[in-house]
């Protein structure tokens, strides 16, 4: 959620802060939030969980969300691992020949500014 600022800030927007109280208050049973629309509480893989202090306990009571929470599900592309697999490494390799003419053209760019690289 959010957007990454910097390195170690993110800036939640007004609809991301309204789905985290609108889903604090439905797992509370609170009533909604005025100006949010109601709600009714559940687990979502990734953003939320309702746990119990046993299973907390089980966890030696580490309280690290991941633990918890999940991730998210990622919808199949439908593309078989077999195949998607070769196609990527072909992809990162024309990429990384890319950028290897890119480092030659900067090298040479900067030379031509007179620095030494």
């Amino acid at each position: 959620m959010g957007t990454l600022i910097d390195r170690v800030h993110r800036e939640l927007t007004e609809a991301d802060i309204e789905k985290i109280v609108g889903t604090y208050h439905a797992w509370r049973g609170d009533a909604p939030v005025s100006g949010l629309k109601p709600q009714v509480y559940s687990d979502i893989p990734g953003f939320c969980k309702s746990t119990t202090t046993a299973e907390i306990a089980a966890h030696g009571h580490v309280l690290t969300p991941g633990r918890y929470v999940g991730a998210e599900e990622v919808a199949d592309d439908g593309e078989p691992f077999e195949e998607k697999m070769p196609r990527l490494v072909s992809e990162l390799k024309s990429q990384f020949a890319e950028s290897g003419k890119l480092e030659k053209a900067i090298e040479k760019n900067l030379k031509g500014l007179g620095y030494a690289f």
